[in-house]
């Protein structure tokens, strides 16, 4: 039995950023309400209200985070999240022996020692060489002298 009240709903739909500023600025007229305004245009009037109270956060007429904000944030999450399956590959990725996990291994490009614990990777970078060449190794004992 089908019920008669219920709608389907509605397919999500993008709108440019001059449509939005062009319906917030009808909104703010005042020559039509907002349920007009989204009435009119076939928007959904919790969009329209969304779109107005955007704008008057980035107009800085109220309090909140502003277009520019949210695009940063979402952009910062979008990378959190990438970096995140980055670290979750390596630590699947198969250690050659038991021995180097549980010792560390040393790494090129300055880092010295990156140990496993408790699943959390953690890198240490090595001190700056030092600007003069170490001591050469001591010489070699002479071999022993055979008497004649």
């Amino acid at each position: 039995m089908e019920s008669m009240g219920q709608k389907k709903p509605r397919p999500r739909r993008s709108f440019t950023p001059e449509f939005k500023a062009e319906i917030v600025e009808l909104c703010r007229r005042g020559d039509r309400s907002v349920g007009q305004v989204a009435k009119d245009f076939d928007l959904t009037e919790t969009a329209v209200r969304d779109w107005v109270k955007q704008a008057r956060v980035d107009a800085g007429e109220r309090d909140g985070r502003t277009s520019d904000e949210r695009e940063e944030l979402a952009r910062l999450r979008r990378e959190n999240r990438r970096l995140r399956e980055d670290v979750d590959i390596l630590r699947r990725a198969p250690v050659h022996s038991t021995r180097q996990r549980n010792r560390g291994s040393s790494l090129s490009a300055g880092v010295s020692k990156s140990r496993v614990f408790r699943g959390r990777v953690n890198c240490s970078r090595s001190p700056e060489p030092p600007s003069t060449p170490a001591e050469p190794p001591p010489p070699a004992p002479a071999p022993y002298a055979t008497r004649s």
